[in-house]
């Protein structure tokens, strides 16, 4: 029985910088909505103190609670796991570093009421000497993947996603990808799946140059997994 109208899940790893503010700013936009909402952090196997920091927020939360990983598992593992312990019918994750505004969560939420089965907040970076690595792989990694996939989503890379519980679940199940291209994954079995899919323009502001992304392991990761993918898919559409 859906216990909440929201389920937030919050991936974690080594967080302990922003976490608290993070928290801050979501709860202040959840107390200006009539939703009632959960958060379910997910701790990845952190080695600093970001567990120490979510039992301590917890205490004042009732409706938060915790998954913790006893091994490194991926960020993949860390959303699935997330939305699988999750109590409504609307479930999303966001990065906890809040480079996209909580508050794109309220417009993604309602897009999901309206009928969405998935609503994500497209990036749209504001240019700035921390973001334009960024934009460049961001940017790249779209045009490859749509000419390899055939998919024309914008930015199945975002990592603000807000989804119909009952929907998503068996895509889940089709997932093979723990870490990053779980985003990929996601996105394109749930466009080939007729899913409706709503990207809405965000402002990306990045305020440090601090990623959890190692980006050449990370980028050779995405074109292994993309390749990977595309056998699996032409398999797939060949009945074989």
């Amino acid at each position: 029985m859906d216990r909440y109208d929201f389920s937030l899940i919050v991936p974690c790893y080594n967080e302990e910088n922003v976490l608290n503010s993070s928290i801050d700013a979501i709860q202040k936009v959840f107390s200006r909505s009539n939703l009632t909402c959960e958060v379910i952090f997910v701790d990845d196997k952190s080695t600093d103190n970001t567990v120490g920091i979510i039992k301590k927020i917890m205490q004042n939360h009732p409706q938060y609670s915790f998954i913790a990983h006893a091994e490194n598992m991926g960020r993949g593992v860390a959303v699935t796991d997330g939305i699988r312990a999750s109590h409504a019918p609307i479930v999303g994750f966001i990065d906890i570093d809040l480079s996209t505004s909580p508050w794109y969560l309220l417009r993604l939420i309602e897009e999901v009421r309206a009928g969405a089965d998935i609503a994500t907040a497209m990036r749209v970076y504001k240019l700035k000497p921390q973001t334009m690595f960024r934009w460049v792989l961001s940017k790249g990694y779209n045009i490859i993947m749509r000419l390899f996939l055939g998919c024309s989503l914008e930015d199945t890379e975002t990592g603000y996603k807000v989804f119909n519980r009952a929907r998503i679940m068996p895509i889940l199940d089709q997932i093979k990808s723990n870490h990053w291209f779980w985003d990929t994954e996601v996105m394109v079995r749930s466009s080939i799946a007729g899913y409706n899919i709503r990207e809405i323009p965000s402002v990306f502001i990045r305020n440090g140059f601090s990623t959890t992304v190692h980006i050449a392991k990370d980028t050779v990761d995405y074109l292994v997994n993309l390749v990977n993918f595309r056998k699996e898919l032409r398999k797939a559409r060949n009945g074989s």
